[in-house]
C-alpha cells in the first residue's frame, strides 16, 4: 500500500504527513512529489534529497507553505524567486533564507508585509529602514513588529 500512488495521495488528503510512510520510490517520484507539495507544502520535508535541490519543486512547496524553505538545499535558499514566493506565503520563512536573501530589500519588504515579526530575521540595516518598519507596524502586523523593535 505504501507504494500505491492513489492510496498515499488519498491518505495525504486526510493527513499531509502520510508522505512519511510512502516508499523511497514515491518520495523520489517527480510527479507524485509535485502533487503532494501542491496539496501541502509541509510534505516537502519528506521528498527525496535531489528534489530539494530543484527550484521547480521548492517553488511549488514554498508557494503552498513558505516554511517549506527550511527543507530546501542551501543554494536554493538564496534564489530570489524562491525566497520571494516563500515570504509571500509566510513572512517568517525569511529565517530559512540565506544571508544574501536577508540583505535583499524587496524580499524583506515582502516578508514584513506578510508578517511583521519577520523583521527579526532581516539584515540589521532593515531594522532601521523607515519604510520597512512602517510596513511591519501596519495594523495587521503591529503586535509582532513591536516585539521585534521593542516598541510599546
Amino acid at each position: 500500500l505504501k507504494a500505491d500512488r492513489e492510496i498515499v495521495l488519498a491518505a495525504m488528503a486526510q493527513d499531509s504527513w502520510a508522505l512519511t510512510y510512502a516508499t523511497v520510490e514515491l518520495k523520489a517520484d517527480r510527479e507524485f512529489v509535485l502533487a503532494a507539495v501542491k496539496h501541502d507544502g509541509g510534505a516537502f520535508e519528506y521528498a527525496a534529497e535531489h528534489l530539494k535541490a530543484s527550484g521547480k519543486y521548492v517553488l511549488a512547496a514554498v508557494t503552498q507553505d513558505g516554511r517549506a524553505l527550511k527543507h530546501a538545499k542551501k543554494d536554493i535558499r538564496a534564489d530570489k524567486r524562491v525566497v520571494l514566493a516563500a515570504v509571500k506565503s509566510n513572512g517568517t520563512a525569511l529565517q530559512y533564507a540565506r544571508k544574501k536573501a536577508k540583505m535583499d530589500r524587496e524580499i524583506v519588504l515582502e516578508a514584513v508585509k506578510s508578517d511583521g515579526g519577520a523583521l527579526q530575521y532581516a539584515a540589521d540595516k532593515f531594522k532601521v529602514d523607515r519604510e520597512i518598519i512602517l510596513t511591519a507596524l501596519s495594523a495587521r502586523n503591529l503586535e509582532q513588529a513591536q516585539e521585534v523593535i521593542g516598541a510599546d
